[in-house]
């Protein structure tokens, strides 16, 4: 019988992309560390939301990277 090889997940993808119920990518957005002082208080509210990955090839390296990233929602990464 062949062996089964698990995946390892790249981290810093997992911890940057979440995937809701329906199965979309959701992404925060980038520009929130520093230098926001300058920004509006409307900008800055803006950069909480996050937003739908709509590239279907960075959804698939996405996947690639974090192969079960669908399965961190019920049983979170210590």
């Amino acid at each position: 019988m062949a062996k089964k090889y698990k995946l390892k997940t790249h981290k810093a993808t997992a911890k940057r992309f979440k995937v809701t119920g329906t199965g979309k990518l959701m992404r925060t957005k980038g520009g929130k560390s520093h230098l926001r002082r300058n920004s509006s208080k409307r900008t800055k509210r803006q950069w909480d939301k996050t937003l739908e990955v709509t590239s279907s090839g960075q959804a698939k390296r996405i996947k690639r990277l974090a192969p079960y990233l669908k399965h961190y929602k019920a049983n979170p990464p210590a």
